[in-house]
C-alpha cells in the first residue's frame, strides 16, 4: 500500500488516502494504528455502518423528497420558513447555505473511517465491509453533488488524480464499479441477510448498489450533468445490470411477501424482518426510538395540528406536535389511480377502506391492520378533517405559505406509509421504522427497465409480479418505459429514489406543484440535477470550485 501525506480539511472532505499512517491533521477519528481489540473493532464497524443514519433520518430525506415531484414544502404564516431551505428544494432554487444540504461532511467522515479500516489489520471480512461502505457513501455523494473526492489513495495515485480536490463524476463512477466488482469477486462478504448481518453490508447489498450504478451509468458518465439526455439514453452496462439482477433473483433469499405491502414500512418492521415475514429488504437502515434514533419522518410528513386530534389518523392520540412542513403534491396523488391497488392507502385522504374515493376525507386507521376504518378523523373543532389535494397558497409564494390556521393546515394530502405510533413518537418524535435502501422489488423493476431499454422481451412477468402482489391490474403486454416510470413512482413512493428516477427518465425539469413555469421562484436549469456545494465545505477546501449554475 502506498502512504500518501495530505492535509485533510476540518470538514474531513479531503481524503483518507491509503495507509493513513502519516497525516498532517489533528482529528479524533485518525489513528496512526487502528485499535485492534475485539471491542474496538466492533465499535468502529458499528460506527461505520450507522454514520448515514442521522442524515437519512432527516436531511437526506428532505433534499431528495422535496426536490422530486412527490413532495412540496409548506410554511405557516412565517412558521417553517427556516431560511427558505425547504422551499428552495421544492423550487429547484437551491442555495449553498441551505440546511437540507449540510451533510456532505458526514459522508466525508465516514469515508475517512472506512479507508482506515480498509487498510488496517482488521479481519478480512471487516476490511471488505469497509470498502463496500466507502463505495456506498461515495455513490451517495456522487449522486447528489456530481464531482466528489475518491477516498482511496491507491486509486487516486494510480490514476494521477489530484488528492486535494474533487474528482470528475465519470471517474468516480468507474472507481465505484471497480471497487464493487473486486469486492463481489473476492466473495468475502456475508450472505446472511436477515439474521446477524441485517442492516450491514452483505454480498447482496454490494450487488444491489452496483445495479443502481449501472442503470444510471449514462447519467453519471455524461461529460457534464446538464448534457445527459434521457431521450438518447445509451447504456453499455445494461447486460451487466440484467445479469446482476438475475443473480439477486436466483439467490432465493428475497421475496415480495409474505407480509402485505403496508407492513414493510411500519414501526415494527424490524421484528417482521427477523421473524421472516418481510423478505423484500436487501439493505436497510435500522432505527429504534430509544437505541437507534434519528428517524423522524412523521414529524415533517404529518398534520400540523396532529396533537389536537383524538384519535389522530394513526389510530391513537399522539402527544407530540407535528411540523407538517412537507405535503404530497397533487401530481403525485394523481399517480395512485389503479383500481384495487393497496398502495393507494399509503396516502391519507385518497381512498376509504373499500377503495372508494375519499375526496380528501381523512379516516382513522386501525393500528393493527394499518387500514382505514369507518371512523372519520375530526379536527380540533370536532369537524371532519378533509385534506385539499390542490394546495392553496394564501401568503408568500416564495415560502409556499398556506396560512397558520385550520384551512392552511389541511392543504395537501399526507403520507401514511411510515406509520407512527405514540409510544415511539412520545420519545422526541423518534420512530422505530427501519428504512429500506435497496429492495427486491427494485431489482425486479430495474431488470424490467433494463430489458425494455435493450429491446429484450419478457419484462411483463417481472412487472406483473409487483402488480399482483399489491392487487393492482396486471399488463397483457410488456410494459413501456413510461409504464415503468409510473410504477416506480407508486412502488417506491416516499422511499427517496424518486429524484434519481426523474433524472434518469428525463422528467426532472417537468412541472409539478409548486415547480411551475409561471412561478417566478421556480428554476428549470439542468444544472439543478445536482446540488450546490455547501459554503462551509468550500471555505475549508480552497481548491474546490462551486458546481456549474450556482
Amino acid at each position: 500500500m502506498k502512504t500518501n501525506k495530505i492535509i485533510l480539511s476540518a470538514a474531513l472532505l479531503g481524503l483518507a488516502l491509503s495507509s493513513c499512517t502519516d497525516l498532517d491533521v489533528d482529528i479524533d477519528s485518525q489513528y496512526t494504528q487502528m485499535p485492534g481489540t475485539e471491542s474496538a473493532v466492533n465499535a468502529n464497524m458499528n460506527d461505520l455502518f450507522t454514520r448515514f443514519r442521522g442524515t437519512l433520518g432527516r436531511r437526506y430525506m428532505e433534499a431528495t423528497c422535496l426536490s422530486s415531484d412527490e413532495y412540496t414544502s409548506l410554511s405557516y404564516s412565517g412558521n417553517w420558513v427556516d431560511g427558505y431551505t425547504y422551499a428552495h428544494s421544492a423550487y429547484h432554487n437551491y442555495n449553498y447555505e441551505d440546511a437540507v444540504l449540510d451533510w456532505m461532511e458526514d459522508l466525508g467522515k465516514a469515508n475517512v473511517l472506512a479507508s482506515e479500516i480498509a487498510n488496517s489489520s482488521y479481519p478480512e471480512q471487516n476490511r471488505y465491509e469497509a470498502r463496500v461502505m466507502r463505495a456506498f457513501h461515495t455513490f451517495l455523494e456522487m449522486d447528489m453533488w456530481g464531482d466528489v473526492p475518491i477516498a482511496d489513495g491507491d486509486y487516486v495515485t494510480e490514476h494521477k488524480l489530484d488528492p486535494n480536490n474533487r474528482h470528475p463524476r465519470a471517474e468516480v463512477a468507474k472507481y465505484i464499479e471497480k471497487e464493487l466488482l473486486e469486492i463481489i469477486a473476492a466473495d468475502k462478504l456475508s450472505t446472511d441477510v436477515f439474521g446477524e448481518y441485517y442492516g450491514k453490508p452483505t454480498k447482496y447489498m454490494a450487488q444491489a448498489l452496483l445495479v443502481k450504478l449501472y442503470i444510471n451509468w449514462p447519467v453519471y458518465t455524461a461529460d457534464a450533468v446538464e448534457n445527459y439526455d434521457a431521450a438518447s439514453y445509451n447504456n453499455e452496462k445494461l447486460d451487466d445490470c440484467i445479469a446482476l439482477c438475475d443473480e439477486l433473483i436466483k439467490s432465493g433469499k428475497f421475496a415480495l411477501g409474505p407480509d402485505e405491502y403496508r407492513f414493510k414500512f411500519n414501526w415494527d418492521n424490524t421484528e417482521r424482518v427477523k421473524a421472516g415475514t418481510i423478505k423484500d429488504f436487501i439493505y436497510a437502515m435500522e432505527y429504534d426510538t430509544s437505541t437507534a434514533q434519528g428517524m423522524q419522518w412523521g414529524r415533517s410528513h404529518s398534520y400540523k395540528d396532529i396533537k389536537k386530534l383524538d384519535p389522530s389518523m394513526f389510530g391513537e392520540f399522539l402527544n407530540n406536535s407535528g411540523g407538517a412542513y412537507m405535503a404530497v403534491t397533487p401530481e403525485c396523488v394523481s399517480r395512485f389511480n389503479l383500481k384495487g391497488d393497496q398502495r393507494n392507502w399509503m396516502i391519507f385522504g385518497l381512498e376509504d377502506k373499500n377503495h372508494n374515493p375519499a375526496n380528501g376525507q381523512v379516516y382513522v386507521y386501525d393500528t393493527k391492520t394499518l387500514l382505514p376504518t369507518d371512523v372519520k378523523c375530526l379536527d380540533r373543532n370536532g369537524n371532519s378533517l378533509v385534506f385539499s389535494k390542490d394546495i392553496n397558497v394564501t401568503g408568500e409564494l416564495a415560502s409556499v405559505d398556506v396560512g397558520d390556521n385550520i384551512e392552511g393546515w389541511r392543504q395537501g394530502y399526507r403520507s401514511s406509509k411510515w406509520f407512527v405510533c405514540n409510544n415511539d413518537y412520545s420519545n422526541g418524535r423518534n420512530q422505530s421504522n427501519d428504512v429500506p435502501i435497496f429492495r427486491y422489488a427494485d431489482i425486479l423493476l430495474t431488470k424490467a427497465e433494463a430489458m425494455v431499454r435493450s429491446g429484450k422481451s419478457g419484462s411483463k412477468d417481472l412487472f406483473n409480479q409487483i402488480r399482483s402482489y399489491v392487487g393492482a391490474p396486471t399488463l397483457a403486454a410488456d410494459p413501456t418505459l413510461d409504464d415503468i416510470y409510473m410504477e416506480r413512482g407508486r412502488e417506491f413512493f416516499d422511499e427517496l429514489w424518486r429524484r434519481n428516477d426523474m433524472i434518469r427518465f428525463g422528467h426532472y425539469e417537468d412541472e409539478w406543484f409548486p415547480h411551475y413555469k409561471n412561478n417566478p421562484n421556480a428554476n428549470f436549469e439542468k444544472t439543478r440535477r445536482i446540488f450546490p456545494i455547501k459554503k462551509g465545505d468550500l471555505d475549508v477546501n480552497e481548491g474546490w470550485s462551486q458546481n456549474a449554475g450556482y
